[in-house]
C-alpha cells in the first residue's frame, strides 16, 4: 500500500464517510497535538505571556467557538468541510485563536479584555447562525433531563474523592473538565443511540457493553498523567509546561464535552 493510499485509508476516508478514528490517525493527531502544544508553549514563553486565571478566562469563548462551531456543522447549519469537523476545526479554531492572541498582544495594553471581548463576538456570530437557522434544528431537551442528574452525581463524586486524593484536590478543575465529558458520552451513548468515535473508549464500551466506563477510563489517565507530572516538576521540570500542558488537557475534556452537549441539545 503505497503513501496516498495510506493517507485516503486511513485519514480521509474517515473524514469523508464520518467513520471516526483508528488507531493510525489517532496516533498521529496525538503526535501533532503534543508538537504544536511544545511550538506554542515556546512562542508564549517568549512573549513572556502568563497562564493566571485571566488568560484562562479569556481561552473560554474559543474552547466554546469550536465546539459550538463543530455542533453547527453537525445540525448542516455550517457546510461540512474538511475544516468544519474534526481534525480540521481543530486547526481552524487554533489558527483564529493564535492568530488573534498574538494580534492583541502586540497592539493593545489591555491585550486580555480585547481578546476575550472578541472570542466572545465570535461565539456571538454563531449564536446569530443558530438564530438565523432555527428551523433547521430539532431540540431534544429530553437529554438534560439525563444529563442533569448524572453531571450532578459526577461533580459530587469529584468532591468527595478531592477530600481523600491530592491529586484531584489540586486539579480538581481537570476531573470536573472530564467527567463533564464523560457524562455527556455516558448519555449520548447508553441513552440516546449514539457512538463513540475514539478507538479505545470505543473498545472499551464494546468490552463493557456502557459507556459509563468513560468515568473509570478518564480518572484513570488523569490520575497517571498527573503523577508523572508531579515526579517531573519535583526534578525541577519546568512548572511553566507543566500548567501549560494542564490547560491543553482541560481543552482536551471540556471541549470535546460542551459540543456532545450541543449537539445533542440540537437533536443531531
Amino acid at each position: 500500500m503505497g503513501i496516498a493510499e495510506v493517507f485516503q485509508r486511513y485519514f480521509i476516508d474517515p473524514i469523508k464517510y464520518n467513520q471516526g478514528y483508528n488507531i493510525v490517525n489517532t496516533l498521529t493527531y496525538a503526535l501533532i497535538l503534543g508538537l504544536a502544544s511544545l511550538g506554542v508553549y515556546k512562542i508564549l514563553k517568549k512573549l513572556n505571556i502568563k497562564y493566571d486565571n485571566a488568560f484562562f478566562r479569556a481561552l473560554m469563548p474559543y474552547m466554546i467557538l469550536g465546539a459550538f462551531g463543530r455542533a453547527l456543522t453537525d445540525a448542516t447549519i455550517i457546510p461540512r468541510t474538511y475544516l468544519t469537523v474534526t481534525p480540521g476545526i481543530y486547526i481552524l479554531v487554533f489558527t483564529i485563536t493564535f492568530s488573534a492572541l498574538l494580534i492583541t498582544h502586540k497592539l493593545f495594553e489591555d491585550w486580555q479584555k480585547v481578546f476575550l471581548y472578541f472570542g466572545w463576538s465570535l461565539v456571538g456570530i454563531e449564536g446569530l447562525l443558530l438564530l438565523f437557522n432555527i428551523d433547521k434544528v430539532d431540540f431534544n431537551l429530553t437529554v438534560l433531563k439525563y444529563f442533569i442528574p448524572l453531571a450532578t452525581i459526577a461533580l459530587i463524586t469529584i468532591y468527595l474523592l478531592s477530600k481523600k486524593i491530592w491529586l484531584v484536590k489540586e486539579n480538581s478543575y481537570l476531573f470536573y473538565a472530564h467527567f463533564y465529558d464523560a457524562t455527556t458520552t455516558f448519555v449520548g451513548v447508553d441513552f440516546l443511540g449514539y457512538w463513540e468515535q475514539h478507538v479505545v473508549p470505543r473498545y472499551l464500551m464494546e468490552l463493557t457493553g456502557t459507556a459509563a466506563v468513560m468515568y473509570l477510563l478518564k480518572f484513570a489517565v488523569l490520575i497517571i498523567a498527573l503523577y508523572l507530572m508531579e515526579k517531573l516538576e519535583e526534578s525541577e521540570s519546568d512548572k511553566e509546561l507543566m500548567d501549560f500542558i494542564k490547560m491543553v488537557m482541560f481543552i482536551l475534556g471540556f471541549a470535546p464535552g460542551t459540543r456532545n452537549l450541543l449537539r445533542m441539545l440540537m437533536g443531531v
